[in-house]
């Protein structure tokens, strides 16, 4: 199997070109190559598929083999992808997600993509529909309980579903021992994401991400996107922030012109290879 590995700000992904590959069982194959041991290593296989509804259908799997609906960094790439190999020349793709079809934008640079605008589409707030487990309809500032402290989260749903905490510094979270607690806490009937965040100013914030069925990734585009719009409804922030994650920084604004929220960052392609599966 011919994969290419890339990356968007450290969250990285096997790319498997369907339109000439074809990739039987890849929940297995997504458990195997994600092994950063045994493996390639990645945070999760994504695979480019032909699509009757938009220019390109994405499909994700994460480490753990399980799927994923939306990933804002992965599909990034996939669009620096399909243009630097010029399977399109459009600079304005859809591609459809579990999520719904998406909107990009491309910013090209010598023939290569260098930069990606996505339209993520407009946030779920509803506790039911994200689904977070809840007598309110909105989850904002909502007591949990983890390890017997107590935490208070906002529940939003960018495709995929998250819950946004607030810490002074979010450097001293223990990530390898919080994470898990809250992605398999009963209240998050689909698991959950998360993320910590730390408030810097009204136009920056500082995020570490624990993602549902990968763990600690350097950077998580829904989870940006999903912290500006909980940091708006508890009005921490405008609408256009600088997200600083562990592996650089998003762009992301959530507009009070259509309600859409709005990611621009960076695509990186980091090699080709072959692996036997």
């Amino acid at each position: 199997m011919y994969f290419t590995k890339m990356h968007g700000l450290g969250n990285d992904y096997v790319y498997v070109n369907c339109f000439a590959e074809y990739v039987r069982e890849p929940d297995r194959i997504a458990k195997r190559i994600s092994d950063r041991h045994f493996g390639i290593g990645s945070d999760g296989l994504i695979l480019i598929c032909p699509s009757e509804k938009a220019d390109f259908k994405m499909e994700i799997y994460n480490a753990d083999g399980s799927r994923a609906e939306m990933c804002g960094n992965g599909i990034r790439c996939l669009a620096k992808y399909v243009y630097d190999r010029k399977m399109t020349r459009k600079r304005e793709l859809l591609i459809e997600t579990l999520a719904g079809v998406r909107k990009l934008w491309l910013q090209v640079s010598k023939d290569k993509v260098e930069q990606v605008t996505v339209d993520m589409g407009y946030p779920t707030l509803q506790a039911d529909k994200i689904p977070i487990i809840s007598e309110n309809s909105r989850v904002i500032q909502e007591k949990i309980t983890i390890h017997q402290t107590e935490y208070r989260m906002t529940g939003v749903s960018m495709g995929n579903p998250h819950a946004v905490i607030y810490v002074k510094r979010a450097a001293g979270i223990d990530l390898n021992r919080m994470g898990p607690e809250f992605e398999y806490h009963g209240r998050f009937p689909r698991r959950i994401n998360v993320e910590f965040v730390e408030v810097l100013d009204r136009m920056r914030l500082k995020v570490r991400v624990w993602e549902r069925g990968a763990g600690e990734t350097l950077a998580c585009g829904t989870g940006a996107c999903a912290s500006v719009v909980a940091s708006v409804l508890n009005d921490l922030t405008e609408r256009q922030v600088s997200v600083q994650l562990e592996g650089g920084e998003l762009t992301v604004l959530w507009s009070r012109e259509d309600g859409r929220v709005y990611m621009t960052g960076p695509a990186e392609t980091v090699y080709d290879g072959e692996i036997l599966i």
